[in-house]
């Protein structure tokens, strides 16, 4: 029932241009403000979370202390649940899909008549760049 406005549809268009980037408030605006110079900082936070309200965008909490979002997956046929790998070391975060644990949601669903909605895995360690260079090191 919302209007279409340029300032979704931009916030959207830079999310989705940048896949697997996982952007903060400030690095949408900043893409954003290339095509429309007017827009303010205060719009694009507007902006994202009427898109979250509306479930188009997902809030990612990588635990460094920012707020990010992507383009929302959930509902879209044939999608798996999105994780993330996050480097210790260079702070890279990799995405990756899989179902690991829709095995236990339906056990818990049969077990404990609790109806797991959603889930988050966000796993820790180092990427193949950083693991060789500790290797050399």
């Amino acid at each position: 029932g919302l209007k279409v406005t340029n300032q979704r549809i931009m916030v959207l268009k830079a999310l989705s241009e940048s896949p697997g980037q996982h952007l903060t408030t400030e690095e949408i605006y900043v893409l954003v403000k290339k095509e429309s110079p007017e827009i303010g900082l205060a719009t694009v936070y507007r902006t994202t979370q009427v898109l979250l309200d509306l479930e188009l965008i997902d809030k990612i909490n990588l635990d460094d202390g920012f707020v990010r979002y992507e383009i929302s997956q959930s509902g879209q046929e044939g999608t798996h649940h999105h994780h993330h790998l996050i480097c210790l070391e260079c702070g890279k975060v990799y995405s990756f899909e899989d179902d690991l644990l829709e095995k236990l949601e339906n056990r818990i669903q049969d077990t404990m008549s609790f109806n797991v909605v959603d889930h988050e895995v966000k796993l820790f360690g180092y990427c193949k760049e950083c693991n060789k260079n500790k290797k050399r090191n």
